[in-house]
């Protein structure tokens, strides 16, 4: 395996009873690449990521992480990065200079390393006018800093972060991911979301995982291209000067736009002060532009507008994913239960498990460095 690659994934499975949570999930993370990890809830997200923090075992195929194979070195691939879970599991009648120096004692740093690193983390949080305060007395967009900052107080060389921004505010949202773009300049980060928006700002990469499986992995641009292809919107006076031809109506729009090379749908638009306006799906790998305007010339038609762009990543995330795989998760879920007791515990890959739950998972590490100590 190359240096470069700090997290890799091979065939991935993970089984809960008669569920498959995983299907044979492959992927490669590189040195200093920020990638967004996709897909609905329930899609296999966070079972993934447990499986690379060491949480969950696969039922079949291996994962490293910096190197080191999480089944066989589960301690070596926690020293070598920071997990924030879903929600961050905090001591909430600690205060947050306290929460800090905790985790990085038990994570062996030493008082002059915490001190040096807490600056750092300080800084990178926002963390400077609540540092003496309870952590139970601050706001969850806060608390997020906080879970953030212990994620980064041993300084990893990767970052793995679940849903860093659920239940924030929209302001709190936006300084989370300032502080993700931030620490993402020299470091490795997996970021799980189902917010589009936040990926697009942070990520230049995205995973897309479906039913276990994943379904798209590139730049977004070329995810956009490959599986939308392009769009072109086009405005057509819908009212005719004396003397020309009569303007187009819808029908006319779509079967003269419909016969260029490589369109897939032709789709009506609202009509804006008399202008018809449509959306052509072209294909990705040609511009049709110039054969738009020809069309229009040789038809007499008034062009008010033509914009081409590829299609929104909300709509590409749809397109992969299917409005149905909710349904599609809860047959499956009902089929299980009906077959009887499964083999393994419950799938706790739901992502809106109980804090409980992350708290527990969060702690497994501090009691197992605690132990090697």
């Amino acid at each position: 395996m190359s240096t470069d690659v700090m997290i890799q994934a091979s065939d991935l499975s993970k089984r809960f009873g008669h569920v498959r949570a995983l299907d044979k999930v492959s992927f490669q993370v590189k040195k200093g690449e920020v990638v967004g990890f996709l897909g609905p809830n329930g899609a296999g997200k966070s079972t993934a990521m447990r499986i690379l923090t060491c949480f969950l075992s696969p039922s079949a195929g291996s994962a490293t992480v910096h190197g080191y194979d999480v089944f066989d070195d589960p301690l070596a691939v926690r020293r070598s990065i920071g997990y924030l879970p879903q929600r961050a599991p905090l001591y909430t009648d600690m205060s947050v200079i306290d929460y800090l120096r905790f985790t990085s004692e038990i994570r062996g740093l030493s008082p002059a390393t915490f001190k040096k690193r807490l600056g750092t983390v300080i800084e990178v949080c926002g963390l400077a006018q609540v540092m003496t305060k309870d952590i139970g007395t601050l706001s969850h967009g806060y608390r997020q800093r906080v879970g953030l900052g212990q994620a980064l107080i041993h300084d990893p060389p990767i970052l793995i972060l679940d849903e860093p921004t659920a239940d924030l505010d929209p302001n709190e949202k936006a300084e989370v991911i300032r502080y993700i773009q931030e620490i993402g300049r020299d470091r490795t980060v997996l970021l799980s979301t189902h917010n589009l928006s936040e990926v697009e700002q942070a990520c230049a990469r995205a995973i897309i995982i479906s039913k276990g499986k994943i379904v798209a992995d590139g730049q977004l641009e070329e995810i956009r291209a490959k599986s939308g292809g392009i769009r072109y919107v086009v405005a057509v006076d819908g009212q005719g000067a004396e003397g020309d031809q009569a303007a187009p109506g819808y029908s006319d729009l779509e079967e003269a736009f419909g016969k260029l090379p490589g369109v897939k749908h032709v789709r009506e638009l609202r009509t804006e002060e008399n202008a018809r306006r449509v959306e052509i799906a072209g294909p990705p790998d040609a511009d049709l532009r110039a054969e738009i305007f020809r069309l229009m010339v040789a038809r007499g038609w008034t062009l008010l507008e033509l914009r081409r762009d590829a299609q929104s990543l909300d709509a590409v995330f749809r397109d992969l994913t299917k409005a149905d795989e909710a349904l599609d998760r809860g047959r499956e879920w009902d089929e299980a239960v009906a077959a009887g007791p499964a083999d393994e515990d419950d799938d706790d890959d739901d992502d809106s498990e109980d804090d409980d739950t992350d708290a527990a998972s969060a702690a497994e590490p501090v009691a197992e460095a605690a132990e090697k100590r």
